[in-house]
């Protein structure tokens, strides 16, 4: 007669380091915690994180006041023979715009005094009428002031525009 396969033959032998398995079950344990779920939230999207971003500050008045002082910086460089140089061979005139490019990316970065870059923001850009070629040739003088009063009118708390906008218009049309 064949010997009936037993049950552990398949099995390798147990290692002399382990405890001999008995074949009573374990008696009950606290089951583990399971791992909790990762606490940080998912990435962002890059699109809405940057829209957030714009939306807490005076986004489109920094840029006009940072692209003014660029303008004016740039056009004080600039080998034409137009180029008007007062003071210290022309000091006031790269000096005024740099402060000007300072405060647009100061209005960017530190919304919180606003008032106070956008004031400063238009006195540098009507300064630069004198001392930067009539303040970039026009362009920047108009880049500047545009930019400050833009800075100088936003509302931190504001709700958006586009969704005021929306409702309006659903809320006037006939259906």
């Amino acid at each position: 007669m064949a010997d009936a396969p037993t049950a552990g033959a398949d099995t390798p032998p147990p290692d002399p380091g382990e405890p001999a398995a008995s074949a009573e079950p374990a008696a009950e344990t606290t089951p583990e915690p399971a791992p909790a779920p990762d606490a940080a939230p998912p990435p962002p999207v890059p699109a809405r994180s940057f829209k957030a971003w714009r939306g807490r500050r005076p986004f489109w008045g920094g840029v006009l006041v940072t692209l003014a002082g660029g303008e004016i910086l740039l056009t004080m460089k600039a080998p034409l023979p137009v180029i008007l140089h007062i003071g210290m061979q022309g000091m006031a005139g790269f000096l005024v715009p740099l402060i000007l490019l300072l405060c647009g990316l100061l209005l960017l970065f530190n919304p919180a005094q606003r008032v106070f870059y956008s004031v400063l923001a238009v006195l540098l850009t009507l300064a630069t009428w004198v001392t930067s070629n009539l303040g970039g040739f026009l362009l920047g003088l108009l880049l500047g002031l545009i930019g400050s009063t833009l800075a100088f009118g936003w509302l931190p708390e504001q709700p958006s525009r586009r969704r005021l906008f929306g409702r309006s218009r659903r809320a006037a049309s006939p259906r």
